[in-house]
């Protein structure tokens, strides 16, 4: 599909119950932290006020970027494979790391996109 000339590879779409990631931040805390998230998007969340919201925000937006790419979660692209940061402007963006890197370049990706809700 092209849309204003790019060449769109996917679309993904995710939702998380917030009570999900909550019940993990409390049962597994670090060690989930450290699976499925880059220290600096810890540290922007647990700046938060209501921290589970933005960890839940990020982790569908990962489900959803593995979701356009076709893999999923799983051998080909992993949690911390991507990071979501944010730009001072406010607007949500992916960096892609190590698979995901990879991942992009074979699939000639330059560019992914994200909102999060």
């Amino acid at each position: 599909m092209k849309i204003d000339g790019a060449q769109v590879l996917g679309t993904g779409v995710d939702i998380v119950e917030t009570a999900r990631i909550r019940d993990s931040l409390e049962k597994f805390g670090e060690r989930f932290l450290n699976r499925c998230f880059w220290p600096d998007e810890v540290h922007y969340c647990n700046g938060m006020k209501f921290p589970e919201l933005h960890f839940a925000a990020r982790f569908a937006a990962k489900e959803a970027v593995s979701k356009a790419f076709g893999t999923g979660i799983g051998h080909h692209l992993g949690w911390k494979d991507m990071e979501i940061r944010k730009r001072d402007s406010g607007e949500p963006f992916v960096v892609l790391h190590s698979k995901g890197a990879d991942l992009a370049k074979v699939r000639g990706v330059t560019d992914v996109f994200v909102s999060l809700s």
